[in-house]
Parts: C-alpha cells; sequence; structure tokens
C-alpha cells in the first residue's frame, strides 16, 4: 500500500479537485482499492464523494489521532493506495500526514504568489525526509508564466511532466461527484490526468518504503471517529463498501 498526500500551503490551488480525480484515474488503471481520506475541516472532498453515484474511490472517516492505526489497518485489508487531502495551512494536521505519505503531491497554480508560498511546505517536506512532486495546476493554455513556473519549480524538487489546464470541466465535473474521466466530450482533460497518473505510479512504484505504524502519529489523542471495525472498512455515513 503507497501513502499519497496532497498538500499545499496556499487555498485554491486545486488539492481536493486533484485528489479526488487522481484516486479515480488510478482505480480506471487497475490500482484499486483506493481509498480516499479528507482531513481538510471543511470536507470539499467528503462532499464531493457524497454525490458519486459509483462505488469507488472508497471515503474512510477517521480522526488524526488514530489516522497511524487506521492506516495499518487499511494495508491489512488489502487497500493498495491512499491519498489523503489536506488543510491550506502549515498546520500539525499536514505534519502528521506527511510523516506518514510516501510521496506528497503539491499542486501549484503558476503564479507569483502561488510560487512564493511553496517555500514553506518544501522546508517542512524536506525536514521530515519525503520525497515531492510539484503538479502546475490549472495553467492557462500556451501562457509564458506556466513554462516559467516549471522551470522555477524544478530548482525545488520534482515537477510532474503533465500539467493541468485551466478548464471548466473540471470544476462541473465536480458538482455531481464525477471526474472528467466522466464526462462526454473531455478528451483533452482526461487525456492530462492520464498522464499525471502514469507517472505519479511510476514514482510510486520506484520508493522502497517501510509499512505504516501506528505509532507515528504525533497528534495529541482526541475523541475517536475511526469507520474501521473487525477488518471492515466503513465508509462515511455508517455504509459497508
Amino acid at each position: 500500500m503507497k501513502i499519497v498526500a496532497v498538500t499545499s500551503q496556499k487555498g485554491g490551488t486545486g488539492k481536493t479537485t486533484l485528489s479526488g480525480h487522481l484516486a479515480v484515474q488510478a482505480e480506471r488503471a487497475g490500482m484499486g482499492p483506493v481509498v480516499l481520506i479528507d482531513c481538510d475541516p471543511q470536507g470539499s472532498l467528503t462532499n464531493w464523494w457524497n454525490c458519486r453515484q459509483v462505488e469507488t474511490p472508497i471515503l474512510v472517516q477517521t480522526s488524526l489521532a488514530n489516522l497511524g492505526e487506521d492506516l495499518v489497518a487499511l494495508r491489512e485489508t488489502g487497500v493498495r493506495l491512499v491519498i489523503i487531502d489536506t488543510p491550506p495551512a502549515i498546520t500539525w494536521t499536514i505534519v502528521n500526514v506527511i510523516k506518514l505519505a510516501d510521496l506528497v503531491v503539491i499542486p501549484v497554480r503558476p503564479s507569483p504568489h502561488d510560487l512564493a508560498a511553496t517555500g514553506s511546505t518544501v522546508d517542512l517536506i524536506g525536514g521530515l525526509g519525503k520525497p515531492l512532486v510539484f503538479v502546475v495546476n490549472s495553467a492557462s493554455p500556451r501562457a509564458r508564466i506556466t513554462a516559467e513556473a516549471a522551470v522555477a519549480l524544478s530548482q525545488h524538487g520534482a515537477v510532474a511532466p503533465a500539467i493541468i489546464h485551466h478548464r471548466t470541466d473540471f470544476a462541473a465535473s465536480m458538482i455531481d461527484g464525477r471526474t472528467v474521466m466522466e464526462l462526454p466530450r473531455a478528451e483533452r482533460s482526461t487525456s492530462e490526468i492520464e498522464r499525471l497518473w502514469e507517472y505519479l505510479d511510476t514514482r510510486l512504484k520506484s520508493l522502497n518504503v517501510a509499512p505504516p505504524t501506528a505509532q507515528q502519529s504525533i497528534i495529541p489523542p482526541v475523541a475517536p471517529q475511526t469507520t474501521i471495525e473487525d477488518g471492515q472498512l466503513r465508509a462515511v455515513g455508517g455504509n459497508l463498501r
């Protein structure tokens, strides 16, 4: 089982959209079972998942205090990939999730403000010794700043060769729990997500990582919300998936 954290200090970078799309594409590519975990208090990923009409990917509700234990339980049930959406700030939540992750994906919009905001995130990830990948997200087609952003980011870590461009079908698909891969006439957006997942999948396969342990969580205990009981995955709302 591999664990991917999608994180960024700056809000509005498209973390939730990217998390949902990568999870669906991973399932389409045969990586399932895939689990999503929503650590953002805004709950946007959870809201998107609640609108879905299909069984996959699975959304598992947990608490930060139990995250390490629950990841161990997910591995034992045969889950192959976990994608975790995080809040847009440098908080204990992000520290905890990055500590448990095998790979950190940082979506960055090609703008001066977004590029400037990546510094503290990169420092945090580097301090925890985790590999990272930048994803240039919501880029304007043929804009010069897109290429400039990729070059600037490459000075601090790997940059995914697949650029995700700004198109309305990304936002439209998220309204009712879908992705661009599940929309008609969204071939260009679908191709970008497919190529991005192919690259990330290659990176994940190249990692030699140790399995998570229950003791890795560094958040003080809080009231549990775990939905993994007796080795079964229990999705948000109490339905077995």
